[in-house]
């Protein structure tokens, strides 16, 4: 229910469905009150000028039709913006675009608006209708406000979605993802202890779909395995592809098919990955863009540099973390979940991969991705932290001397190589 509570938050349609409704609702209880008014015999009202039933059709008319014109421009430039960024940048930063709160706000807005002001104009009568003649003016009014708002918003959204496509607001955007991810992960310990290895006896709960697994409802599965006085061990995490028949968990005690029902409810499965607990995936997001900026076609390495800084604020929190506990621990102590959480050293294989791949070329970036080393080792206390560390800069020492030959442009690059794998040597 989590999951799908975000993806419908991430979504275009919810909130502009959450205020449209909210619109319609509106729009009939104005219409209510000025029925009231005018029953009460106060028509009169201060502020409010008197319309003629043509008048106020006239101003709905107007509202509606330009408040949906001007939705229909703005959020086709939304469209072209998002697919120049995510050839520019990654497709798979046009989420962030979607998740964007600003974004679905101006909709919502706009949408509303002109739902607000087709339900009042259905109220507008005349003496050629055959009724006795009626114009809701507090509600005509309230759609003229409703107006003006929308040229405020008009305004924000073109300053936002101006802002938006700067490659760094996509770099603090996406920074940020990685910083919460990274405190769920690794930091959050409350409720968690040491894990056993998995069990090989127990009984395999099988996915029932295909997909990525997005999202772990954790608490559900550690409830249900606690009625059940079992050990659930996730065994795909977040991140992870599965296809119908595939495991999702294996389950060590009473069977209990409640227990089953419970870790296939629990595990969300959607067709891309999201960076709600994928860590990796929250990596992989900054260091493509760094890949992508060194691409001949953009040759961008300031931007690459930029991601590398990004990747800093969120790995540097990782690395000087406890080793992660993968472990769930129900209000007595007992063991009930296993968690696959990848270990940071995972995380640094992914980047410095990357640099070895792509970043050799490039001094600017090359000299960013060393930084970023720099920065984890002065954090880095854990032996296997520092092992990973050094394994990765003796092979991309390796992979530099092999591509660059040994003259002075070259020595400030292996003289930071060396001195930092000689800082990793201390433990």
């Amino acid at each position: 229910m989590r999951a799908r509570w975000a993806s419908a938050r991430e979504s275009f349609w919810f909130l502009p469905t959450a205020l449209g409704v909210s619109a319609m609702v509106l729009a009939q209880l104005l219409v209510a009150f000025d029925r009231l008014l005018v029953s009460k015999g106060l028509t009169d009202l201060p502020l409010l000028d008197q319309l003629s039933a043509s008048g106020g059709r006239a101003i709905l008319t107007a509202i509606a039709g330009s408040v949906l014109t001007v939705a229909a421009t703005s959020f086709s430039i939304t469209i072209s913006v998002m697919a120049t960024t995510s050839s520019a940048y990654g497709p798979r930063l046009v989420r962030n675009f979607m998740a964007d709160r600003a974004n679905q706000l101006v909709l919502a807005v706009f949408t509303s608006t002109f739902l607000y002001s087709l339900v009042v104009l259905l109220s507008v009568r005349d003496q050629q209708d055959g009724d006795s003649a009626f114009v809701p003016t507090v509600a005509v009014h309230v759609a003229v406000i409703l107006a003006v708002l929308n040229v405020a918003f008009l305004v924000f959204f073109i300053h936002h979605i101006a802002l938006s496509v700067q490659v760094t607001t996509l770099q603090t955007s996406v920074r940020n993802e990685l910083v919460r991810v990274v405190g769920q992960v690794y930091e959050d310990t409350e409720g968690r202890g040491a894990a056993v290895p998995p069990a090989e006896d127990g009984r395999v709960v099988e996915s029932d779909g295909a997909g990525y697994v997005q999202y772990v409802d954790v608490a559900a599965l550690r409830r249900a395995a606690k009625s059940a006085d079992s050990v659930v061990t996730v065994l795909a995490g977040p991140g992870d592809h599965v296809v119908a028949g595939e495991p999702l968990a294996r389950v060590v005690g009473v069977a209990d098919d409640d227990v089953d029902s419970a870790v296939r409810g629990a595990v969300a499965l959607g067709s891309a990955r999201t960076p709600t607990q994928d860590v990796r995936f929250a990596v992989q997001q900054l260091t493509e863009m760094a890949v992508r900026a060194l691409s001949p076609g953009t040759n961008d390495p300031y931007t690459a540099a930029s991601a590398f800084d990004g990747l800093a604020a969120g790995l540097c929190r990782a690395v000087q973390a406890a080793p992660v506990a993968r472990g769930c621990l129900d209000d007595e102590g007992e063991l009930r979940v296993v968690m696959p959480w990848p270990g940071v050293e995972l995380l640094i294989d992914d980047v410095l991969v990357a640099v070895r791949t792509y970043a050799l070329g490039s001094p600017v970036a090359l000299h960013a991705a060393i930084g970023l080393v720099e920065r984890m080792e002065d954090c880095a206390e854990r032996v296997t932290v520092r092992s990973a560390l050094s394994e990765q800069v003796r092979e991309l020492r390796g992979a530099y001397d092999a591509t660059e030959p040994l003259d002075a442009d070259a020595q400030p690059v292996r003289a930071r190589l060396d001195a930092v794998s000689a800082k990793l040597a201390v433990v």
